[in-house]
């Protein structure tokens, strides 16, 4: 019997115990042994819970415990869940996270650890909820020299740009609708601005590399400024808007982003709706290939922690490859890389906008006092130099 520990019992530590519980008949059969949660910690108790006789506050008993292999850390943060994490990974026990923040900060450090130790470090859960993209771009995906990678990969955001296209709502509306339905944080900061989705596509684009793309020195723009006039320009020309976390390799050097986008109805992403996220991988001998599901939540993020799990128990003893080192990648700065842009400027200025961009696009949204159109491509430093010589009401940029 592999004996197991979960790390926090909020929403995702709850549902990993429920997930091996609930599935335990096939999740033993594949993990080749019986798991068993031995331990639960929390800071608090859980009087009438079913597993409140697994519950612990000290988490020294869970790591002086020889019996233990595996551990479930869903605490998030970087305090204490780094300083358990890398206790745990010395002492041979291997660790399975839904811990975005941990991973895209201390993921090579970590898993160079779990090596060096005989175990593993795991993190399927960090990027994407239930979707598998860290597996097949680990495993899937070894023959393939991957080249770009493009995703929607916070369900929050894409729930409120989904529900302002669908109701026509503005954006602190749907913002509030969201928070009641609990898919959004009180402090939505996280999700709103893009850090979530930054650190995500830093996660997916290191194993892109095999090198450490750190999430600060990510371009990143949120959803705040986004409204219903821009949507009504976007399906004027058949396009909708979504948050695109992205990451290219253009002749050996790399870039980064996260950024609201137009895109047209023929782009892989444009169906991705609600709280469903999607990631595409471009690979130079297999082209595209697209992963899709159920991006957040309780019970798909715990069950994506549990598969690790079971890998875990499948490789006691031994290390699971991932080819992600300390050495830092360079990222180009995007100011050299080239689209198109839509482009809103007052009414007046239309003669002047079509001058300074030339070749332009209109868009015919009946919008009152307005003039919208969409660029031919340049790059975002050919287009700040137009834009700050037009002056204009927004802008967005179209993939």
């Amino acid at each position: 019997m592999i004996q197991v520990a979960v790390m926090g019992y909020g929403t995702v530590g709850s549902g990993v115990v429920e997930v091996i519980e609930k599935n335990k008949e096939e999740i033993n059969k594949k993990s080749g042994e019986p798991i068993n949660i031995k331990y639960i910690l929390d800071l608090r108790d859980f009087p009438g819970d079913p597993y409140a006789d697994k519950i612990t506050h000290d988490v020294e008993e869970i790591l002086n415990d020889s019996e233990v292999k595996i551990i479930c850390e869903t605490m998030g943060g970087l305090k204490p869940a780094y300083d358990f994490t890398r206790r745990a990974l010395l002492s041979g026990k291997s660790v399975c996270t839904s811990n975005k923040e941990l991973v895209a900060t201390y993921g090579p450090e970590l898993i160079k650890i779990a090596h060096e130790n005989n175990c593993n470090y795991l993190f399927e859960a960090s990027v994407g909820g239930g979707i598998p993209i860290i597996r097949p771009l680990n495993y899937s995906l070894t023959a393939e020299k991957i080249d770009a990678i493009t995703g929607i990969l916070n369900g929050t955001t894409n729930y409120i740009l989904s529900k302002m296209e669908k109701d026509g709502a503005c954006y602190d509306e749907v913002l509030k609708e969201a928070q009641e339905k609990g898919y959004a944080e009180r402090n939505p900061e996280a999700d709103v601005e893009g850090y979530d989705a930054c650190r995500k596509i830093a996660i997916l684009s290191s194993l892109m590399c095999g090198k450490t793309m750190k999430y600060q020195d990510i371009y990143t723009e949120g959803i705040t400024k986004i409204t219903t006039t821009d949507f009504a320009y976007a399906h004027a020309c058949g396009k909708t808007i979504k948050l695109l976390a992205l990451s290219r390799e253009e002749d050996g050097k790399y870039y980064a982003m996260v950024a609201p986008f137009m895109i047209s109805k023929s782009h892989p992403l444009y169906m991705v709706n609600g709280v469903f996220n999607a990631v595409c991988v471009h690979g130079n001998m297999l082209g595209d290939s697209m992963y899709y599901g159920r991006g957040a939540g309780k019970l798909p993020t715990a069950s994506a922690v549990v598969s690790d799990v079971v890998d875990c128990a499948r490789h006691i003893g031994k290390v699971i490859m991932c080819f992600w080192d300390a050495e830092e990648v360079a990222l180009t700065g995007i100011d050299r890389t080239s689209r198109r842009f839509f482009v809103r400027v007052p009414l007046e200025k239309e003669k002047e906008a079509i001058h300074v961009f030339e070749k332009v696009s209109v868009i015919e949204a009946d919008v009152p006092g307005e003039f919208g159109f969409i660029t031919d491509e340049m790059t975002e430093a050919e287009f700040n130099e137009k834009a700050g010589k037009l002056g204009i009401i927004s802008r967005i940029r179209v993939e």
